[in-house]
């Protein structure tokens, strides 16, 4: 078997066992076990608390102790017997402790996986830039597969769904310990604790411009997981309505949901022409401006005659995810020196899937557990849906206004 197409299936199974629950944990918590707007919201928020400090506990230990490959292994063992002892849960004081868990040793593999698909395409004299992207593109694949395997067996509003996330986490567990070898530091040069958890990059707060920036990324990563968590949900509470009950929309939300992830596969191709045109703050508010969509189309549209505008709801999701995720990181690598360039990148992603992801899920919950009487039934998600569309149209209104850039520079495109 080709280096390749070991990473592949390692890319695969990466993201397989997270789009298994993902999407349709909003629908399972809260169509079949009743959990309201804000204890859902804080399901999705535990991914941001952890977030904030798991990633680096779990790479000092690859960096320094245990190899990545078998860290990775080891994460996913842990978060797989988590996933396994929630789908015996079906209350939330039970349930949340156990999903917080898996979720604290899932959200660090993401960053393992990477290191070891750089480490060993490097050993190979390969070159990760243009080597990896396809590798990775099988990541969004399966994800993508595992949402459909979800929605054609029907498993999106039982338990079922944290068996197969299980069960392939459990494959992937033991086939990370076949992966390349991957060294640790054996280096005793002194590394304070701030160098190791990147909190020297906080330094950049005291430049206005990457202030701003940082803010309004976070601010951005308050609407990252909305849609995921209540998307589905929304979607399946048409089922109430016999004009729609039998619609594909209703009974394959999920993939209809899953057109949003096969967008991203192809968005993220259109970044360099884009930023080389138009520059970092242009293509900041082309973002902006899908998530306006996004959130807006979703209160507009229906499963009957409305479906078209839930569709174009899902196709510009690549839009407002690439161009702000893929672009921002280019920003941070293009304004950072090199000393601090990892830590940076840790900052923009502390500050947007960490503090924004937080924020965003809980006031999401919020915002659903007052807006939506009944949120198995229409009744109330549309104005859901319109007041995250005017949060993300202030937001571009006043990054609009306030953040100043100079063009990406055509070496970093």
């Amino acid at each position: 078997m080709t280096l390749k197409l070991r990473l592949i299936i390692l890319s695969f199974l990466q993201f397989f066992v997270w789009g298994a629950w993902l999407i349709s944990l909003g629908s399972y918590t809260g169509a079949q076990l009743g959990f309201n707007g804000v204890e859902i919201g804080s399901l999705y928020a535990a991914m941001g608390i952890v977030s904030l400090f798991m990633p680096a506990l779990l790479g000092i230990l690859a960096d320094r102790w245990i190899p990545a490959q078998r860290m990775l292994g080891i994460a996913h063992f842990i978060s797989s017997c988590f996933i396994l002892a929630a789908s015996q849960q079906t209350e939330y004081a039970s349930l949340y402790p156990y999903m917080f868990m898996c979720m604290a040793f899932y959200m660090p593999t993401i960053g393992l996986s990477n290191a070891v698909a750089y480490t060993a395409l490097t050993k190979k004299g390969l070159d990760t830039v243009k080597t990896f992207p396809p590798i990775r593109i099988w990541g969004t694949v399966g994800f993508i597969i595992a949402m459909w395997t979800v929605d054609l067996l029907g498993l999106k509003t039982n338990a079922a769904q944290f068996y197969l996330s299980a069960i392939a986490g459990f494959v992937l567990a033991a086939y990370s310990f076949t992966l390349p070898h991957c060294p640790v530091s054996k280096s005793q040069q002194a590394t304070s604790l701030i160098e190791k958890f990147g909190l020297k990059a906080f330094a950049l707060f005291k430049q206005k411009k990457m202030a701003i920036f940082f803010i309004f990324a976070m601010m951005l990563g308050a609407m990252l997981q909305i849609t995921n968590g209540f998307g589905d949900w929304f979607l399946s509470s048409f089922r109430s309505v016999p004009e729609y009950a039998n619609t594909f929309g209703v009974k394959h939300s999920v993939i209809l949901i899953s057109l949003s992830q096969i967008s991203e596969t192809f968005c993220i191709l259109l970044i360099p022409f884009f930023l080389k045109r138009f520059g970092i703050k242009r293509v900041m508010l082309i973002s902006m401006t899908a998530w306006v969509l996004r959130f807006g189309l979703f209160g507009l549209g229906n499963p009957g005659s409305g479906v078209w505008m839930l569709v174009l709801s899902m196709i510009v999701y690549g839009v407002a995810f690439d161009f702000y995720n893929v672009s921002g990181s280019l920003f941070v690598d293009n304004e950072t020196s090199t000393d601090i360039r990892s830590s940076a990148q840790g900052l923009f992603m502390f500050m947007t899937n960490g503090l924004g992801a937080v924020i965003g899920s809980y006031a999401a919950g919020f915002v659903v557990h007052h807006q939506v009487p009944n949120p198995s039934m229409p009744d109330g998600w549309n104005m859901a849906w319109f007041i995250f569309a005017g949060y993300a149209l202030v937001v571009s209104v006043a990054f609009a206004l306030i953040f100043k850039d100079g063009m990406v520079k055509k070496e970093t495109v």
